[in-house]
């Protein structure tokens, strides 16, 4: 299946459940955002994103702790999980998607190099992490984050 195919999915088991979505990206930078208000009329279930670029943003807006950017980055499986619920909070969401990451070219490490993207998918009943090591461009990694994430709320939705 092909995003545009899965998108259009996740959109109708959205509104077939009638849940809100909220978006909270730092990598993807609001292409996932930009993705889904490509579809006319998804006001109806989508709430809003939020790209917390920075971690003060990840802090203040999300409400990642500081704590945890200390001990595991903002990079990280952590860091993803609380952006989640923090932008569920701040946007009325039941539903949320939260991408962090590193795109590149530069910014990655041996532990986490470029293309290392963290996803945390989170429901009415369910949440999740995973972690992705993606090659290419920026803009690959970018893509692929989006492609990734639709892909995991869908699946999340239909167990």
């Amino acid at each position: 299946m092909n995003q545009n195919s899965q998108l259009l999915k996740l959109i109708d088991v959205l509104r077939a459940k009638n849940l809100k979505l909220g978006l909270a990206e730092s990598c993807s930078g609001g292409l996932l955002s930009a993705t889904i208000t490509e579809v006319p009329g998804v006001s109806d279930f989508y709430t809003g994103g939020i790209v917390g670029y920075s971690n003060s943003i990840k802090q203040s807006i999300l409400g990642v702790k500081e704590e945890t950017l200390k001990k595991f980055g903002a990079v990280s499986a952590e860091a993803a999980q609380e952006m989640a619920k923090g932008v569920c909070e701040k946007l009325n969401a039941d539903c949320a998607i939260a991408i962090t990451g590193i795109a590149g070219p530069s910014g990655g490490t041996p532990e986490k190099p470029v293309g290392t993207v963290f996803f945390a998918i989170k429901g009415p009943d369910f949440e999740m992490a995973k972690k992705e090591i993606f090659a290419g461009t920026r803009i690959e990694i970018q893509k692929l984050s989006v492609i990734c994430s639709i892909e995991y709320l869908l699946n999340q939705l239909l167990r």
